[in-house]
C-alpha cells in the first residue's frame, strides 16, 4: 500500500457508555505507542454509538485517531424527530460517517436513494462517508463487483460535481458475522475491480476501498495492495487484535520500501 492504511472500527450497539469509554481509552494508549500511527502509516477511525461520540472525541483528541458516527439524516435541520444531522456530527468533532450498511438496508429499509442522499449530506458537511456495499449472496467475483459498482455509482452520481472522496467498505453480506471472511482471492478480485472503476471517476479522487465482513488479524497481509485497509467489527473489541493489525501495517510498509 503506497498511502496510509485506513483502519476503521464500528462498535455497532455492542458496548454501553462506560464500556465504550474504557475501550477507547485503551485504543488511545495503543495509538500513542504504536509506530504505525505515530509514523503516519495508518489512519485509524472509530464509529461509536451516538451518545458516546463527545466522550470519544475527547479521549482521542491529539492521539491520531478520528471519530465518526454510524448513521446520519439526509437533511441538515428540521422536524425530524430522533434523527441526527451531518451538521451536528461535524460540530461534535466527527470526521467520518457510515452509510448504507446491510443492517440499515435490511432492518430499516434504506434504499439506494436514501443511501445516496445520506452520502451527499455527509459530503456537504465535510464528513468522509464510509459507504458500505456488498452482494447479498455469494456469486462470482465478476458479478459481485458489478453489483457493488452499481451501488457506488448511485452515490457518485448523486454527488454530481461535488468532490466525493469516499471510503468504500466492501462487505459481502453473506460474510458479515460469519466465522471467516470471504476467500482472499475473491476479495482481491472484487476490490481491484471496484478500485479501478473509482480511479476513472473524476469527482471521486482520493477514494479508498477497505474490506469488512469478518475481517481480523492476518487478513490485511494476505490481501496486499488489493485494498487500502480494513473495516472491523467485533474482532476489534479485543485491543490486542487492533495491535496485531497495526503491526501488519508496519511490516507491510517496511516491505514496500
Amino acid at each position: 500500500m503506497h498511502r496510509p492504511a485506513t483502519i476503521g472500527i464500528s462498535l455497532k450497539m455492542y458496548m454501553g457508555y462506560e464500556q465504550t469509554a474504557l475501550w477507547c481509552t485503551r485504543i488511545a494508549e495503543i495509538a500513542d505507542a504504536h509506530p504505525a500511527i505515530a509514523g503516519g502509516l495508518a489512519q485509524l477511525f472509530v464509529l461509536p454509538s451516538f451518545p458516546a461520540i463527545p466522550r470519544c472525541v475527547e479521549i482521542f483528541a491529539g492521539r491520531g485517531v478520528d471519530v465518526g458516527a454510524q448513521n446520519l439524516f439526509w437533511e441538515d435541520a428540521g422536524a425530524f424527530t430522533g434523527e441526527v444531522s451531518g451538521r451536528m456530527l461535524l460540530e461534535m468533532g466527527c470526521s467520518y460517517v457510515e452509510v448504507g450498511h446491510a443492517e440499515r438496508r435490511r432492518i430499516f429499509g434504506e434504499s439506494d436513494r436514501i443511501v445516496a442522499a445520506k452520502t451527499v449530506a455527509a459530503l456537504r458537511n465535510g464528513l468522509t462517508p464510509v459507504v458500505c456495499v456488498g452482494e447479498p449472496v455469494r456469486m462470482t467475483p465478476e458479478e459481485a463487483a458489478v453489483s457493488c459498482i452499481r451501488d457506488v455509482d448511485a452515490v457518485v452520481a448523486a454527488a454530481g460535481l461535488m468532490p466525493a472522496s469516499l471510503v468504500v467498505a466492501y462487505e459481502p453480506q453473506w460474510a458479515i458475522g460469519a466465522a471467516d471472511p470471504a476467500p482472499v482471492d475473491y476479495i482481491q478480485q472484487v476490490c481491484r475491480t471496484i478500485s479501478g472503476w473509482l480511479a476513472g471517476q473524476p469527482n471521486a479522487t482520493g477514494s479508498r476501498i477497505v474490506y469488512g465482513g469478518s475481517a481480523g488479524p492476518g487478513l490485511l497481509s494476505q490481501l496486499g495492495d488489493a485494498v487500502d485497509g480494513l473495516f472491523l467489527g467485533r474482532r476489534a473489541h479485543d485491543p490486542g487484535a487492533v495491535v496485531s493489525i497495526l503491526d501488519e501495517v508496519a511490516v507491510s510498509a517496511r516491505a514496500a520500501k
